[in-house]
């Protein structure tokens, strides 16, 4: 990990976009690990390797917990397991940067309905339009059933941002990762064990599972928070919104995965309406001592 000093010296959205390479980086290196164990198992095995990882760097303060805190830390492990679950299960089947715009609509619609302004409402429409374009329907070889976990995964996505403020505001951000990962990882256990028991199974499975789960959460992560400490929610979330590119270029750059003139133009509908959509964005409440979780690290997935 990087050093606190060492950490001063870089500019915190060069960490932020390091964080997002990272997690689309992690997402695309799942692909081979799919094609023997399934996505549930790869998601699963993620999650498994991910709280070995933490837990050496944070043990969970089990005693700092409150029977009020149990109901919002279950829900934020269940959604972020299931939204890993499901954003791979969207990458098995749809190209990795569809995948994350399609995703993106998730957050984007929450973040419209929770604005006070009803205008805001426009960029989820406007993001939309863009995932049209990245799909191309008119070619009717749309995947729907890669498209619909997609969308379960912008679901979670979104309810993933909720629940992530409320903890944040109540853990540190490693200390409530290393609560929230081992109920996301016993969340799915019973789609994941399943996949790899009954998969094609061979020995390279678990370390590159490892591997992956050592670049996001760990690293990603990592790399976020110290952005975050630098950073206001709004800054994060705006950069964030090129996230869908990244999805893109990691495509191209590891699968192979070459986007049509079309697609491009998509991929800028969902950029415009991301950043659009964060004007205006902070919290009322933010302060000088951000939270180690925040609010606005939608991707830290694990």
């Amino acid at each position: 990990m990087i050093s606190a000093r060492s950490a001063r010296r870089i500019p915190p959205w060069s960490m932020a976009v390091a964080a997002m390479l990272a997690v689309q980086l992690s997402n695309a290196l799942s692909v081979p690990v799919i094609e023997q164990v399934g996505a549930g198992g790869t998601a699963w095995l993620r999650m498994c390797f991910g709280v070995v990882f933490i837990w050496m760097i944070a043990r969970p303060g089990i005693r700092s917990l409150r029977r009020k805190d149990l109901p919002a830390l279950l829900a934020l492990g269940a959604v972020t397991g299931f939204m890993t679950t499901f954003f791979l299960a969207a990458v098995e089947r749809i190209p990795l940067g569809t995948a994350v715009a399609i995703e993106f609509l998730g957050p984007l619609t929450v973040a419209g309905l929770m604005s006070k302004h009803r205008k805001a409402l426009v960029w989820p429409l406007l993001a939309l339009i863009g995932v049209v374009m990245l799909t191309e329907p008119w070619h009717g070889e749309i995947d729907v059933t890669g498209v619909g976990f997609a969308l379960a995964a912008g679901t979670c996505w979104g309810l993933y941002n909720l629940l992530t403020q409320h903890v944040g505001d109540r853990f540190s951000g490693v200390g409530g990762l290393s609560l929230t990962i081992p109920i996301a990882a016993l969340a799915t256990l019973p789609v994941g064990l399943p996949q790899v028991i009954g998969g094609d199974f061979t020995w390279w499975v678990l370390p590159a599972a490892a591997g992956i789960a050592l670049i996001s959460p760990v690293i990603a992560f990592g790399l976020e928070m110290l952005a975050l400490r630098r950073m206001t929610h709004t800054a994060f979330g705006t950069l964030l919104s090129v996230e869908p590119a990244f999805g893109i270029l990691i495509g191209l750059l590891v699968l192979a995965q070459t986007p049509t003139p079309t697609q491009l133009l998509g991929i800028a509908f969902v950029i415009a309406a991301g950043t659009a959509a964060q004007r205006g964005g902070a919290r009322a409440t933010e302060s000088t001592n951000t939270p180690d979780l925040p609010a606005s690290a939608t991707n830290a997935t694990p």
